[in-house]
């Protein structure tokens, strides 16, 4: 074939290619692209929605600087945070490894263990709200049935955010599920190897079986720093960010300034912060994955 009709051929593969990604790019310019690029604009511009927007520079994001509940919103979400994602990780694997192990009905543990993370967000929300009730809560029913007192669960606001931590074990279904499939993909010859050499158990968890499911637990920690930091629905269903703002994340903080106080460039300054601080901590997690974790075949 002749250069230029190669060429030509060429060309013609990527208009096709270009045509059938057409529908995805649209979409996703229309609907990621410009949100990203008008929050921008939104977050140097004091907009109230019912006026066009008037620019004012980085007067937002020195207002966030000055605004003690913004920092309350942070420092909420990054506790949430360091309660919530290393329990939910180590909880989510420990339910694995034993959902991994050959048992009699090993089919209905499972199905046990992924049902909570499809009941709807609200009625997990309404559930945990009752179980939560100080005075007619199942949790405080059975600590006065072993002689405990009641706790607050959602009214103490020293106890109120972990509660909401330990709540969010609830739906590690998702997470268990992507686990068992890198369990079950880890070769046996590699645990047959580790037996011949004298390996314990829990020398086979550590040198073996961690290692090579080691991708499917950095996936698992990048979806969890995203989660963590977008957490909205339950606390704003429960506790609506009390008591005492103790349990006012950012999220229900950008929600607020968006639709109650109508500051949508104030909300926009804060969902790029919000923003920013996600990226930061996947940047931070994708650096330090070259020296945790382990890719078969490298």
């Amino acid at each position: 074939m002749a250069p230029r009709a190669r060429r030509q051929g060429h060309w013609g593969d990527i208009g096709k290619g270009l045509f059938f990604l057409s529908p995805w790019m649209f979409g996703y310019l229309v609907f990621t692209i410009t949100p990203i690029v008008m929050t921008v604009y939104f977050s140097l511009s004091e907009y109230s929605v019912l006026e066009p927007p008037v620019y004012v520079g980085m007067q937002n994001y020195r207002d966030l600087a000055n605004d003690k509940w913004f920092g309350n919103a942070l420092l909420n979400t990054a506790q949430y945070a360091a309660l919530a994602l290393p329990g939910g990780m180590m909880v989510s694997l420990g339910l694995a490894l034993l959902l991994n192990q050959p048992i009699r009905g090993q089919a209905v543990y499972r199905t046990i263990i992924f049902l909570p993370s499809l009941v709807p967000v609200t009625a997990s929300a309404m559930i945990w709200l009752w179980l939560f009730n100080t005075k007619l809560g199942l949790i405080n029913f059975g600590l006065d049935k072993i002689g405990l007192p009641a706790v607050g669960w959602l009214t103490n606001p020293s106890v109120a955010l972990p509660a909401l931590a330990f709540m969010s074990l609830w739906g590690v279904g998702h997470t268990v599920v992507i686990y068992l499939a890198g369990l079950q993909d880890v070769p046996r010859e590699l645990y047959e190897a580790a037996e011949i050499d004298g390996a314990t158990g829990l020398s086979r968890l550590w040198n073996v079986t961690i290692p090579m499911i080691s991708p499917v637990i950095f996936f698992n920690l990048i979806m969890a720093i995203i989660g963590v930091f977008r957490v909205f629905e339950v606390p704003y269903i429960m506790t609506n960010g009390g008591p005492a703002r103790a349990t006012q994340f950012i999220a229900m903080y950008v929600y607020d300034n968006s639709f109650l106080y109508v500051r949508m460039g104030y909300a926009s300054a804060m969902a790029l912060i919000q923003l920013l601080i996600v990226l930061g901590l996947t940047g931070v997690a994708f650096w330090t994955s070259r020296r945790w974790v382990h890719y078969q075949g490298k």
